[in-house]
């Protein structure tokens, strides 16, 4: 499990072993179970999502709604949707060469094939993003 907002494979270390060894990484939940999409940057929960089923979630969204609402306006200026960017940068970790992603629509697998028009980071938004997190 990998996304901006769960980053133990950094603070573990295993994505430099994975470089220094030459090996890549298959990351899933990338999206956060859905935190990291437009879904919830009202703040509010709409009936029948994930975060209405799942309580660690639904707690996790008043205290992530500001986060996410910042990261959102960096995706916006990088012409994207927060989901879109939050693919992007799992991608541009060096040892990641895959992002498992689930999806309960064609809609959602069309966004986030969406992701693929820009997947660079400018060291700019690099920042700001990492202040962020």
């Amino acid at each position: 499990s990998y996304s901006m907002l769960n980053r133990w494979i950094e603070s573990d270390g295993l994505d430099k072993l994975a470089v220094d060894e030459g090996f890549g990484l298959a990351v899933f939940c990338p999206l956060q179970s859905g935190l990291l999409t437009d879904k919830y940057l009202d703040g509010n929960i709409p009936e029948g999502s994930r975060a209405s089923r799942t309580e660690w979630l639904r707690n996790d969204v008043p205290r992530q709604v500001s986060r996410l609402n910042a990261l959102n306006e960096i995706a916006k200026r990088r012409g994207q949707k927060l989901s879109q960017m939050a693919l992007a940068w799992c991608l541009s970790n060096p040892a990641v060469t895959t992002v498992l992603t689930g999806a309960s629509s064609a809609a959602q697998i069309k966004e986030n094939l969406g992701t693929l028009d820009n997947l660079t980071f400018t060291a700019e938004e690099k920042a700001e993003i990492e202040a962020l997190l």
